[in-house]
């Protein structure tokens, strides 16, 4: 007989496979993942499903948001723009820590979620995950600062929802 599989089921294997997807890109871009190796693995459609391009453009985010992907037409296969909040167009050595979490919903959509993610991108980048969920807090809080209204504005929206303030978009 059959065994019935469960959501439970499903999230335990999407989990697995983005952490294989993860290792695969360590091993083939690794150990140090910067710029011009994520230049590389934007291009790489063994790592990235759908052609990605990366802009560095807040206008396309949330007040707090680091980094979103859009899709360029009504299909996954016309791609997609990964906007990137400009802070951090100044460190493109930590650009590959935002952009990593965000190619997961590039590569798995609405499947995908926050632990996802930080799985694909810990692994990817050879890190342990809760090192990773840090610097990304870190990373976020840096858009929180960039964002922060001038005397007498108002203070933006948070897009966080890791509980720590951080607008990294984390689940935690």
């Amino acid at each position: 007989m059959a065994r019935q599989l469960t959501a439970d089921d499903a999230k335990q294997s999407l989990a697995a496979h983005v952490g294989a997807k993860g290792a695969e890109i360590f091993a083939k871009y690794g150990p140090q993942i910067g710029w011009a190796q994520l230049q590389a693995i934007l291009g790489d459609p063994a790592c990235v499903r759908y052609p990605c391009r990366l802009e560095f453009d807040a206008a396309a985010l949330q007040p707090g948001e680091i980094a979103h992907p859009e899709p360029l037409g009504g299909r996954p296969e016309d791609g997609y723009t990964l906007h990137v909040h400009p802070v951090y167009q100044s460190q493109l050595e930590m650009v590959p820590y935002v952009a990593l979490y965000q190619l997961v919903l590039v590569n798995y959509g609405v499947f995908a979620s926050a632990d996802d993610a930080e799985i694909f991108a810990a692994t990817a980048l050879g890190l342990d995950r809760e090192l990773y969920y840090q610097a990304l807090c870190h990373l976020a809080d840096q858009v929180a600062t960039a964002d922060a209204p001038t005397p007498g504005g108002a203070a933006p929206a948070s897009a966080s929802g890791c509980g720590s303030s951080c607008g990294c978009g984390g689940a935690r």
